[in-house]
């Protein structure tokens, strides 16, 4: 199989096999010919989260409502066209040209499955799912198959449907013997992150967090972390019976400026519904709270660190550009979460908290 680019009458000819280049080097980029910046799939009040050649990562602990969250991504990509649905605070792109709509789940029984989709289809405002809507249950299937069905059906219902919409993976560590064998986590992800960008589609990875709260869980997980364009964590809130979903990384700008966005069962529709935003003060609350995480983790092995040494910490804990870093470490200052070294003032410390 081969991907064709064409720009400005200038055509790239790349096969994602390994095959050679046509027209100049492999993988090559035209300075020249600007690619057409791609269309966002999944958006949070206006910041997009998901997009086409990209990976996007929803993670969460078991319970806090990661299948439901998904399944409502989901119906808003299958919905009748013109039709509004309640896709729980996301806004999806309408499928259009009526493109393959994929759905693997290693972790749930058919039996869950089928339940989940008879969710997702209720939720669309539809009695049958339309013919370009797959789902697979892989639990029955070895681990060392699942990744062969994925690409041949990748394949298949990509020419079947004149493309690929949006794809989910609910599960993306069973594909794996275990989540921290370093080298088949790169290479899955490496695999992933090919594959989204040769079908030209955003590929939904679903994974579980660290106990910590604050990383994906294990080697699989710091590579989701490095490489996915939007996560997203779905959190259940305790004190009013829903689950939260807040931002921990997007492509362009700061997950904070992603509002946290709240939905929980209603026994009224029968399903869960959005609940909408959290107030600003939650959401500074928030990002308070995260940011003393951070400060926690970075000054756990080293009790003073230079403002260059703090802005490439904070950077790679939060995946963020070193404007951002330094944006945060200034609000840290302000909240008392760090401070600077009385004994040298080129550096800072975290700030003891009084017993």
């Amino acid at each position: 199989m081969y991907v064709t680019s064409c720009l400005n009458n200038q055509c790239y000819f790349a096969s994602p096999n390994g095959g050679s280049i046509s027209n100049g080097k492999r993988g090559s980029i035209s300075p020249v010919y600007a690619p057409k910046a791609p269309e966002p799939i999944i958006t949070i009040s206006e910041v997009t989260v998901g997009s086409p050649g990209n990976l996007m990562c929803v993670a969460g602990s078991e319970g806090s409502g990661k299948t439901n969250f998904l399944g409502g991504i989901l119906s808003g990509s299958i919905k009748p066209l013109g039709k509004t649905i309640d896709t729980l605070g996301t806004t999806v792109k309408e499928n259009l040209e009526k493109r393959a709509v994929l759905l693997y789940d290693t972790e749930q029984s058919e039996f869950q499955l089928y339940k989940n989709l008879t969710y997702i289809l209720k939720r669309s405002g539809i009695d049958r799912p339309p013919p370009w809507f797959k789902a697979f249950c892989l639990v029955g299937i070895s681990r060392n198959e699942r990744m062969d069905l994925i690409l041949e059906s990748m394949d298949r219902f990509y020419y079947e449907h004149g493309g690929i919409h949006l794809m989910v993976i609910d599960g993306i560590a069973d594909l794996l013997g275990g989540v921290n064998d370093e080298e088949s986590s790169v290479k899955l992800i490496e695999e992933l992150f090919r594959l989204a960008a040769i079908y030209n589609t955003c590929i939904i990875c679903v994974v579980h967090m660290a106990p910590s709260g604050m990383k994906l869980r294990g080697h699989l997980g710091s590579e989701v972390q490095r490489k996915a364009a939007g996560i997203l964590l779905v959190e259940k809130d305790e004190n009013n019976n829903s689950s939260v979903v807040k931002a921990l990384k997007v492509r362009d700008g700061s997950p904070h400026d992603v509002p946290l966005v709240q939905f929980g069962w209603d026994t009224k529709e029968g399903r869960h519904v959005y609940l909408g935003e959290k107030s600003k003060e939650e959401s500074q609350t928030r990002k308070l709270n995260d940011l003393f995480g951070v400060a926690q983790e970075i000054f756990a092995d080293k009790a003073n660190l230079t403002t260059a040494e703090l802005t490439l910490a904070i950077m790679e804990a939060m995946d963020i550009k070193d404007r951002q870093a330094r944006t945060y470490i200034k609000i840290m200052k302000e909240n008392n979460i760090i401070e600077k070294n009385p004994m040298n003032s080129a550096e800072f410390r975290k700030v003891s908290l009084p017993f």
